[in-house]
């Protein structure tokens, strides 16, 4: 099966839909499947449920898709660098399911693993806990957390080759390779195109059965969320 697009547009040509659930891997600006995200804002599918760690910064990432208002709602840890998120939010237009930064990925990494469900000391006897079940274990209280799946996950790679093995680079590790795993159909960017067998399988992280589609991105741009410098010398 040829898994190779040469756009993005036709590496998710009949896989978006109004009201699906996407995941978008990254962590703040790095190892965002901008590209990926670019068109489903072109292609206009909108209700959108987003599982991402962050929801982007203004006009980057998944920014872009807080500005034509496709996502609904946003699965999250922190969401603090996006204005026009927070304002949406405060006006009652976006729906936000705030999740502890370890206990989303282990939902994620739960869903793809085929694991319906799990428990964690993390959250409770907070909001977080609010509605859901609790329960002990050996004299400590535990808040059950599901699995999430998406009918989509949109990931950036490092490299990559045609038949979909993926390795990551560094901080885009975080999120990317768990979301392969736990959607529908998986679609991946990745910066450094080779052939099968140029990969160290020892060096592969996302093993190409979860790989459904990929295109070459091979000068993707680097994002600095936050630029912090040195001052100068005297």
């Amino acid at each position: 099966m040829k898994k190779v697009h040469p756009d993005a547009s036709s590496a998710l040509a009949g896989l978006l839909k109004d009201g699906m659930t996407v995941m978008a891997g990254g962590f703040g600006l790095c190892g965002i499947p901008d590209v990926l995200i670019a068109a489903i804002r072109e292609s206009g599918a909108k209700d959108l449920t987003v599982i991402s760690n962050n929801a982007g910064v203004d006009g980057i990432g998944l920014g872009v898709l807080l500005e034509t208002r496709q996502i609904r709602k946003m699965i999250s840890s922190y969401v603090g660098e996006n204005k026009l998120f927070a304002q949406q939010y405060l006006a009652g237009e976006l729906e936000i399911e705030f999740n502890p930064q370890g206990t989303l990925a282990e939902r994620i990494r739960a869903g793809g693993a085929g694991i319906p469900a799990f428990f964690t000391k993390t959250g409770y006897g907070t909001a977080i806990a609010e509605g859901k079940e609790t329960r002990q274990f050996n004299g400590e209280n535990y808040v059950m957390e599901t699995g999430l799946w998406a009918d989509l996950a949109v990931i950036h790679a490092w490299k990559g080759d045609t038949e979909g093995n993926l390795v990551y680079r560094k901080t885009a590790r975080n999120f990317n390779p768990m979301m392969a795993t736990a959607a529908t159909a998986t679609v991946a960017q990745v910066e450094n195109l080779v052939q099968p067998g140029e990969i160290d399988p020892d060096h592969i992280i996302t093993p190409g059965i979860f790989v459904k589609r990929l295109i070459h991105t091979p000068n993707a741009a680097k994002h600095i969320e936050q630029r912090t410098v040195r001052k100068r010398a005297a």
